[in-house]
């Protein structure tokens, strides 16, 4: 079973994925190979001159890697609470157990609403549909959090970066019982 699994590898997904797995937390990064960055040319990401949308992508599923969590590449279809842990079963018929799920699906709310998360109106240009989360990224189901363009940030890389981070700060923060921080100390 995973501490965390997280749907989406975008740069939330990855984001997230990369600070779970970093804080020791057993960590699934579920990814199907759709995000909307893989079309994109970026040069307003903070510390990359630039890079393209498919670059920044694997980069991201690698940093996850290097801090042991593990990447898949599945389109999940469902996610059934299943007492103190979730079920998330795939399009393949594969099906993982975790704790606690991070959504980082971008664009895509189909599956939110087929789980029953409460979605809402998005304000950015084209997102119809974004699931409603409180200030932390918590849904309206215990132990699933959404991070990113689904959750209603904004889709710059950057910043659907930066709140894939937050997210992850505040589940490994619940797990851990107390805040958790990440600060590495510069190596001489």
């Amino acid at each position: 079973m995973f501490d965390i699994a997280i749907i989406g590898a975008g740069p939330a997904g990855a984001s997230a994925a990369l600070f779970t797995a970093k804080a020791g937390k057993k960590t699934l990064l579920l990814d199907n190979d759709k995000s909307i960055t893989k079309r994109a040319w970026i040069e307003n990401h903070y510390g990359v001159p630039e890079i393209t949308g498919p670059d920044l992508v694997e980069t991201g599923k690698k940093q996850a890697a290097k801090f042991g969590a593990e990447v898949k590449q599945a389109t999940v279809t469902n996610i059934v609470k299943d007492g103190d842990k979730f079920r998330i079963e795939t399009e393949g018929g594969e099906s993982f157990e975790a704790g606690q799920v991070i959504i980082a699906t971008g664009l895509l709310t189909d599956l939110a609403e087929k789980i029953g998360l409460k979605l809402k109106d998005g304000t950015e240009p084209r997102i119809k549909t974004v699931i409603d989360v409180d200030a932390d990224g918590r849904t309206n189901i215990d132990g699933i959090w959404a991070a990113g363009t689904v959750a209603g940030v904004s889709v710059h890389t950057i910043i659907t970066a930066g709140d894939g981070a937050k997210v992850a700060i505040n589940v490994i923060s619940k797990l851990n019982g107390e805040r958790y921080v990440d600060h590495d100390v510069l190596k001489s």
